[in-house]
């Protein structure tokens, strides 16, 4: 079974995954972007319940009433994101993982928030919103 190991910049904050990820994705939206600080933020979601955090405790805030998110304390690195409808899975910033590129992305979602000096041209499929299904 894959492992992903992942933490943020200053190490206080490590995280571990099984399996293969359900989804890899750029996310364009308003909130990821306010958030990093970036234009754009790349998300692996993988199953819960095969994820830990491993080192340290990571501060947590709700971004929106369905939405939390963490984060490192100490160095500000973006980590998690958990949506309240989908109880089941967790994604991870993609960056945030010892080996980033072992999980490129499949797709873009919420273009419809852009900003629009983003242009990426890699031939991914691009949605508005979520990708259908």
């Amino acid at each position: 079974m894959k492992e992903i190991e992942g933490g943020c910049f200053c190490g206080a904050v490590r995280y571990r995954a099984r399996g293969k990820p359900r989804n890899t994705m750029v996310c364009h939206c308003t909130s990821c972007r306010r958030i990093t600080g970036s234009p754009v933020v790349a998300w692996i979601t993988v199953a819960r319940e095969e994820f830990r955090f491993t080192r340290g405790k990571p501060a947590e805030f709700r971004s929106s009433p369905p939405v939390r998110r963490t984060f490192c304390a100490k160095c500000g690195t973006p980590l998690t994101y958990e949506h309240d409808d989908s109880p089941e899975t967790i994604d991870l910033t993609t960056c945030s993982q010892d080996a980033p590129a072992a999980f490129p992305p499949t797709h873009h979602s919420w273009l419809e928030d852009n900003v629009g000096w983003v242009r990426f041209g890699d031939g991914l499929p691009e949605f508005a919103q979520f990708r259908p299904g």
